[in-house]
């Protein structure tokens, strides 16, 4: 990907949105600029893990971070890229409601980068936060 061809937040979209995971998590590209992107996550009620708290299963937060922190990438490499290494921290607990993810590079390397998410609920409250290493050598030709 060249360095002054941002992919649209719509070509986005369309590239997260053919997996079948994200389909099913409702994936939703909000906004995409240089090395940082934003997403939302729709609710969806197979997300609860204690029915009578009505809390999101920690799994799903920890996905949001990665693929939310994988696609900030996006800017340098023009697609998803694999995980080497992913850490989650949790804040406080998930209820019911569509998810805001933000994520942003720190640092793009020729083999090695590094980005990191946060996940707000619908009131902006920081559910999980994380940091991932990505494998983000330049394609074989």
């Amino acid at each position: 990907m060249s360095e002054t061809t941002l992919p649209t937040k719509e070509d986005i979209q369309a590239r997260l949105r053919r997996g079948p995971y994200h389909e099913w998590l409702g994936i939703e590209v909000l906004s995409v600029a240089e090395g940082e992107i934003e997403l939302s996550a729709k609710w969806r009620e197979e997300w609860v893990v204690n029915v009578e708290g009505g809390y999101t299963h920690g799994g799903i937060l920890a996905a949001l971070v990665d693929l939310t922190a994988d696609w900030a990438l996006v800017s340098q490499t023009g697609r998803g890229v694999p995980t080497i290494d992913l850490r989650v921290d949790y804040h406080r607990a998930a209820l019911r409601g569509d998810l805001r993810a933000k994520g942003k590079v720190i640092k793009f390397g020729s083999q090695v980068s590094i980005a990191e998410a946060y996940v707000y609920d619908a009131d902006g409250k920081l559910l999980a936060s994380g940091r991932g290493a990505y494998s983000t050598p330049k394609p074989k030709a």
